[in-house]
């Protein structure tokens, strides 16, 4: 088909969209009932809805009334994610609403038509679901629409802007450009039909997954400024685990309260061998245990030969770790720079007149996979030819970062975890945006320019002197424990790999078993019961 004749289609398509029951007569006529031909398919959900719905009416009827509760998705995976989590959750007593936008793709245009046609498919699949979780979609057009208001438009924006830099993988935005204008649209539709269903329909609490981008990161924000208790989660590398957050934005990784509660613990042998065993995977490349992917695509070959390789003499090294661009923990997280690319600019400057020392910048071997800005450009665009002082490694090269981590004498970072692993080998690290390791004792966090570089000044005077000493690499490795076991959560079913979870963890065996007791303390902290981070002796009292 020729560009010219998809566009008339696709024109005509809109114009039936806006026209009443025809997607309905459409649907009963040539589709009749079949799932479309799209990549909107919740075939593993309507697969297992009969079995599940047959178990959460026998469990729900065993067990009090709980909370309403009112969970909304977008795009295929995330509906029959929070569908399979909405109906666990009913099955626990829990009133349950799923509120859904039978959406595809969040930054390709779709007609009326076809997106009628995929809320048709969803609402067919979903009705199975019926006897325990009610559903509601925002492309009906039943909910009645609010008029825009300052907090709204606010809101709609910031996540728009965030949605762009997701999407294009860049930091500076255009208002003008087509992604942002549909993103724009699309949000402000769904947050004034959010803001109307809510007003109206008050739940107990909200549930959103992620809750930064899309119209998670809109619902999110319409129930906080309602002031509905809202929860957010996310999935991480390790499978049967899940990170959650309360009132707050889960990719912000917020481990205050885990922190305050156990830091004064210190680890026991077991759990600093395990920590010491996932590390040593990390290094060599290697999976290790619940973990779903490899660290390093290149094996450790040692620090000395990586100093060798690179042509770094006895100067100091300073490692400066990149993360990738629009990866959701880096939006909105810059502190004095505007962007993480203005940080690696400014930085590389200040470093072009050292010569007394080093600069590595490893840039993020994840860029491999994204079709942003490069910080390979961003660095080029300021020294189209780098000084024999500054070393600049593609995300391509076959350099192991954890060989560069132990000949670094100073780290700096935005957000990445790399800054946390050099802490643990007692390197001085500088954080310039907010991460979740940021302010926990063991790094330099600068608040303005100003800091910053006299910061860099004072530690570059001396390196050696400003290592980390034995509590402060001892408080490291404690956080660090806390953070890759401790604050994932036990959850049964990881998005990734959902319906293979399932299998292995159906609902029954879950809220059945006594032996998935954790499983049952998540799900309530789901359901909007404080996150109880008791101290270490506490949990081991109460298990």
């Amino acid at each position: 088909m020729t560009a010219a004749a998809a566009a008339g289609k696709d024109v005509v398509k809109e114009i039936l969209g806006q026209i009443p029951f025809t997607v309905e007569l459409y649907w009963l006529l040539r589709q009749r009932g079949k799932a479309i031909n799209s990549h909107f398919s919740l075939r593993h959900l309507q697969d297992a809805l009969p079995d599940l719905v047959k178990d959460a009416v026998e469990l729900k009827n065993k067990v009090p009334e709980g909370k309403k509760i009112f969970i909304f998705a977008t795009l295929h995976y995330w509906i029959e994610h929070a569908a399979l989590t909405g109906i666990a959750l009913a099955a626990q007593g829990h009133s349950v609403t799923l509120g859904y936008l039978a959406q595809s793709d969040w930054q390709k245009p779709i007609t009326r038509f076809d997106l009628r046609r995929q809320d048709l498919y969803a609402r067919k699949v979903l009705s199975l679901a019926e006897p325990v979780m009610k559903s509601i979609s925002f492309v009906s057009g039943k909910i009645p629409f609010a008029p825009v208001s300052d907090e709204i438009a606010r809101l709609v924006q910031q996540v728009s802007e965030f949605d762009t830099q997701y999407s294009l993988q860049v930091e500076e935005i255009d208002h003008k450009n087509e992604v942002y204008k549909l993103r724009q649209e699309r949000n402000e539709e769904t947050a004034l039909a959010a803001y109307s269903y809510l007003k109206e329909n008050r739940p107990d609490v909200v549930i959103v997954p992620n809750g930064t981008i899309q119209e998670l990161g809109v619902v999110y924000r319409v129930a906080r400024l309602l002031k509905i208790p809202v929860v957010t989660y996310e999935f991480g590398d390790q499978r049967q685990r899940i990170w959650i957050a309360q009132n707050n934005e889960v990719m912000r990784q917020d481990t205050d309260a885990l922190w305050r509660a156990r830091q004064n613990s210190p680890l026991k042998d077991e759990q600093l061998e395990r920590l010491r065993s996932m590390l040593m995977a990390r290094q060599h490349g290697a999976m290790w245990e619940n973990f779903a992917r490899q660290w390093q695509g290149t094996p450790s070959q040692g620090g000395e030969k990586a100093r060798k390789a690179l042509g770094l003499d006895e100067r100091p090294v300073v490692l400066l770790a990149t993360n990738v661009l629009g990866d959701s923990l880096t939006l909105g997280r810059h502190l004095f720079s505007k962007t993480m690319g203005e940080w690696i600019s400014r930085t590389v400057q200040y470093f072009a007149g050292r010569p007394d020392v080093q600069l590595v910048i490893r840039v993020h071997p994840g860029e491999v996979l994204t079709h942003g800005t490069s910080m390979v450009k961003v660095v080029h665009e300021v020294f189209p030819k780098l000084p024999e002082h500054i070393r600049l490694i593609g995300p391509m090269e076959k350099v192991n970062t954890y060989d560069l981590i132990e000949v670094a004498d100073v780290g700096l970072v935005y957000t990445t975890t790399v800054g946390l692993e050099m802490a643990m080998a007692g390197v001085p690290v500088v954080v310039a945006a907010q991460t979740h390791y940021r302010n926990r004792g063991f790094t330099f966090d600068p608040e303005s320019w100003v800091t910053y570089y006299k910061t860099l000044g004072q530690i570059l005077q001396n390196p050696t002197a400003h290592r980390l000493n034995r509590q402060q690499v001892e408080k490291a490795w404690q956080y660090a424990y806390r953070w890759f076991f401790e604050f994932p959560l036990p959850y049964p079913w990881h998005l990734v790999r959902m319906w293979d979870d399932y299998k292995a963890h159906p609902l029954a065996s879950v809220l059945n078993s006594h032996d998935n007791n954790d499983f049952e303390k998540t799900f309530r902290y789901l359901a909007g019961e404080p996150i109880n981070w008791l101290p270490v002796d506490a949990v081991q009292e109460n298990p």
